[in-house]
């Protein structure tokens, strides 16, 4: 099954006593793994990806069927074209990916024309979460006359973004009010 533009081409080797010449062939090739904008805001169905079989010769005999997670109502497919758009804007904090199985069938006969291929949607995240502290609000003291450069607390704070992905979910940390009597680390909160 073939997704998108991707296509392998494997060149077959026979063995030098074989009397059969060489020839190419193509053979359709899954890419399998897609991503989706998180909270998507279009006004379209935002579109996955392509199916196609190399059984499809554009007759409409072909039906490409989707099974799997959200198959049928996070995820449409179109039966003819194979076009996959999501039906409903996901959030990546709920679920972050999606399994999805996909198979082409003869339409006049439901036998499958190739083997069912299984991909995966994931769900590219984008900045809609606030950092939060762990502790809200934090006390410390500070014993007078202390040295410059007395420790005097640690803060933490989290982020529900995706730290694999960009920045959205990246702490620093910074002083609204004292300066210049106190410091943070930008990095680790101390």
């Amino acid at each position: 099954m073939l997704f998108e533009r991707f296509m392998l081409k494997k060149k077959l080797r026979l063995k030098s006593n074989s009397r059969a010449p060489l020839r190419r062939s193509k053979r359709g090739w899954m890419w399998n793994q897609f991503f989706l904008l998180e909270e998507y805001t279009g006004t379209d169905m935002q579109y996955v990806g392509k199916l196609h079989s190399d059984g499809d010769r554009g007759d409409g005999s072909v039906r490409y069927v989707l099974t799997g997670d959200g198959a049928g109502t996070l995820f449409k497919i179109d039966e003819k074209s194979g076009d996959i758009h999501a039906t409903k804007r996901l959030d990546r904090e709920e679920k972050a990916y999606y399994v999805l199985h996909a198979k082409a069938v003869n339409r006049f006969t439901n036998i499958a024309l190739e083997g069912e291929s299984e991909f995966i949607i994931k769900i590219h995240d984008i900045n809609d979460n606030e950092p939060r502290f762990t502790k809200n609000p934090y006390y410390a003291r500070v014993p007078e006359m202390s040295e410059i450069g007395t420790s005097v607390i640690q803060v933490t704070a989290t982020d529900a973004d995706d730290a694999t992905y960009g920045n959205s979910a990246k702490v620093v940390y910074s002083i609204l009010e004292g300066q210049p009597y106190f410091s943070v680390d930008p990095d680790t909160g101390q």
